[in-house]
């Protein structure tokens, strides 16, 4: 038995996507990587097919949808083997902010563009000398009058040269408890202050447009604080169960993905006179990669279960996030070496994803970050 149980307008809905990124995605991937972004208009596309702000409540142009809406979306994106299109981060991290914390007024003003694609959104989290240790942020924000003044820099911004709107962690540097210090402010693209910085270079995620960014003397209304002050540091608290089930779920994706692609692979390219995967060898690394994508697979339907019934799983997220990461590495080493001197080559699809894969480790709090949360939970 599924340990999800997906609706009928589910599956339906999951054709429906995969249709679109096959059309509208899936042609244009070596460009997009060339280029180093992926155009604008392609956000507005997902948008006027309803793939943007899933969750966002009718009241502000959402359809309100559940979760598994955009546990789809996730997944698809992943099977295409493609990280440039940042949507996951969009819909499933930078939203809820929005729609948890915003008022009324940040709702209306900025929601229904988010669904349309009209405004892209990124988060404002790591600078270059603090990123998992969010309590050590650097960049302020100084009440003054009716406004607040921003200095600070941010760096590794996924979609930061394209975003329209970030969530953007600062401190008050009045403040001596670096908990209480933190808050969250709503910053457009174009502020007077705020500059985007260069597209940096990565060993993977060639389409992903990451970015720094540099807040000088940046005023924005004091309107555009999320929630109360001193709140910032337990919102994200709050916020990141969710985004660290977000990446365990596209590694997860990613991991079978490659599974199922080099067992073609290997079924295809002969070495002795005999296909690949008729050797021990090859047959011991499948079925060794098989199974441990199947726990991956059992433990991440369990925890989406859980999390869409309210569940605090601060500990079982943080497994995942390590765990799946990691063993998505492993499948992405191994399978590369059953392609052998063909999966080191940039025409088979093996040779993106190993690169591709290998920063889910580090992003959304590095891996030995969550071991020190799971051994907290031990009580050690």
């Amino acid at each position: 038995m599924d340990i999800i149980q997906y609706t009928q307008e589910h599956r339906i809905f999951r054709d429906a996507v995969k249709k679109f990124l096959t059309r509208e995605v899936i042609p244009h991937i070596e460009e997009w990587e060339e280029a180093g972004i992926v155009p604008r208009d392609v956000w507005k596309k997902m948008g006027a097919q309803g793939y943007l702000g899933m969750s966002v409540p009718e009241d502000y142009g959402g359809p309100a949808a559940d979760f598994l809406y955009e546990v789809i979306v996730i997944e698809e994106l992943a099977r295409t083997n493609f990280t440039g299109l940042a949507a996951r981060l969009h819909n499933t991290v930078v939203l809820p902010y929005l729609i948890e914390y915003g008022s009324e007024e940040q709702k209306h003003r900025y929601l229904p563009g988010c669904i349309s694609g009209d405004i892209i959104t990124a988060i404002g989290m790591t600078e270059p000398n603090t990123g998992s240790d969010l309590a050590a942020i650097r960049t302020t924000a100084v009440e003054d009058g009716d406004e607040f003044v921003i200095n600070g820099q941010k760096t590794f911004i996924s979609n930061g040269i394209n975003c329209d709107l970030i969530v953007l962690v600062a401190r008050d540097p009045a403040v001596v408890d670096p908990h209480r210090a933190l808050d969250l402010f709503l910053v457009e693209a174009g502020t007077p202050g705020f500059e985007k910085g260069r597209n940096l270079k990565k060993i993977g995620w060639h389409s992903q447009d990451t970015a720094e960014l540099f807040f000088s003397d940046c005023r924005i209304p004091r309107s555009n604080r999320l929630g109360e002050k001193g709140t910032g540091f337990r919102k994200m608290m709050e916020m990141l169960q969710q985004e660290r089930l977000v990446v365990a779920i596209g590694a997860q994706v990613i991991a079978e993905f490659l599974l199922e692609n080099t067992i073609a692979y290997c079924r295809e390219r002969t070495v002795f006179g005999r296909p690949i995967s008729r050797f021990q060898n090859s047959q011991f690394e499948f079925a060794e990669m098989a199974t441990e994508i199947e726990l991956g697979r059992t433990f991440i339907d369990k925890m989406i279960v859980e999390h869409m019934e309210g569940r605090d799983l601060t500990r079982e997220v943080s497994m995942a996030k390590y765990w799946i990461t990691d063993m998505a590495g492993r499948v992405a080493d191994r399978c590369l070496q059953l392609h052998g001197g063909y999966g080191y080559c940039e025409e088979y699809p093996i040779a993106r994803a190993w690169r591709d894969v290998r920063i889910m480790r580090i992003y959304a709090g590095s891996n030995e970050i969550m071991k020190v949360i799971i051994a907290r939970t031990l009580g050690l």
